[in-house]
């Protein structure tokens, strides 16, 4: 039997090392745009639910408490617009990206069976198709914006469509008219629509919707799930805080495969999810933070030489100077800041670079007085 691994691409983020070596060198140190890692504090109010419930010495239960089911299906029809959602229709999960590298493998899909996803997207969408050995299948962005790639796009054997918006890497935000499209397509199909949400609380020049909300979906679940994050909106990328809201059917399935394979979330980290998800305050906060930040780079880069694509949400300005990725890379890291190359989301970012506005304030401070120099 071959590993596993053979089926796999190379791990990104490895080949951007030496790079990396080289931004260190700056004598003002390393500014890193490269991974959008949440550095600001995890808001005080959530530590203290974390802290205390730390005295959880029995297994959490895969499904959540009815605190966390509760707090979860509250913001589902609070913030995303959709209809009353039940305890049936939310499941926390250990992290989005753990769902969505091993979601074909817990739906079934194997050989014969077709995985969809944006054609600039998270690796990790193809990675869960190659684990499962499901075929993965690349798709324009504008696809349901187009008609002839619409009709075009072949529905034989597909059974999983992932939609990202707003887009990682290019924050590309896809618009009510055209979630409405999928979701028709989708259903008249066959097809299980999931959509990645991970940044829907951060747009900046449009207003992310949800596919979930009553006028995309028509006030039906029916085939579709939402994917939803903590990480960025409360800075709980180390708390692992995810969950997934829509078809009861769906996630009935997946809740019973999960509690099989023990995919529980940790009791602290659940009652740390009720309050984050009950507070809008903080995630104000935060959103000013990036908008700052965000606002600061985007001069820089413009002001360097830099075309800012899509980028109207999410925490990447998709940026190029019509030249190969690495070239940009190298150029950057020559400064002291570390970007993520454009290829490592597909062929097509081979002349664009992602730039995170994770940083500190003074990080980025440092950032666009280099690129000034």
């Amino acid at each position: 039997m071959s590993p596993v691994t053979d089926r796999l691409p190379v791990f990104p983020w490895d080949q951007l090392e030496p790079y990396k070596a080289t931004a260190t060198s700056h004598p003002d140190g390393i500014v890193d745009l490269s991974v959008g890692t949440p550095v600001d504090p995890v808001p005080a109010a959530i530590q203290r639910a974390l802290t205390d419930a730390a005295d959880s010495p029995g297994y959490p239960t895969v499904w959540g408490t009815v605190a966390l089911r509760d707090a979860i299906a509250g913001w589902v029809e609070r913030r995303l617009g959709a209809r009353e959602a039940g305890h049936a229709q939310v499941l926390p999960v250990v992290g989005s990206k753990e769902l969505v590298a091993a979601l074909p493998t817990q739906l079934g899909l194997g050989p014969g069976d077709r995985v969809a996803f944006p054609r600039l997207a998270y690796p990790t969408y193809e990675v869960g198709a190659r684990l499962a050995r499901a075929e993965p299948v690349a798709y324009d962005e504008d696809l349901f914006a187009d008609d002839a790639k619409l009709a075009a796009f072949d529905p034989a054997g597909l059974k999983l469509l992932w939609l990202n918006s707003p887009s990682n890497p290019t924050g590309r935000v896809m618009s009510a008219d055209e979630l409405r499209r999928a979701v028709a397509w989708a259903r008249r199909h066959g097809v299980l629509l999931v959509s990645d949400e991970c940044y829907l609380e951060l747009g900046w020049d449009a207003e992310p919707v949800s596919v979930l909300r009553e006028d995309v979906c028509g006030g039906s679940f029916d085939g579709l799930v939402a994917v939803h994050s903590l990480s960025k909106r409360s800075n709980l990328a180390g708390y692992r805080a995810a969950f997934l809201a829509g078809d009861a059917a769906v996630l009935g399935e997946l809740l019973v495969i999960r509690k099989h394979s023990g995919l529980m979330t940790p009791a602290p980290v659940q009652a740390a999810t009720v309050v984050a998800l009950g507070d809008d305050t903080h995630v104000a906060e935060q959103r000013e933070r990036y908008a700052r930040r965000r606002a600061a780079l985007r001069g820089a880069l413009e002001a360097y030489g830099f075309r800012i694509e899509h980028s109207e949400a999410s925490l990447y300005l998709w940026a190029t100077r019509d030249e190969p990725c690495w070239e940009t890379v190298g150029d950057l890291a020559g400064r002291g800041i570390l970007v993520a190359p454009g290829d490592f989301y597909g062929p097509a970012g081979e002349r664009f670079v992602r730039v995170a506005v994770t940083a500190t304030d003074e990080r980025v401070a440092a950032a666009v007085a280099r690129l000034k120099d």
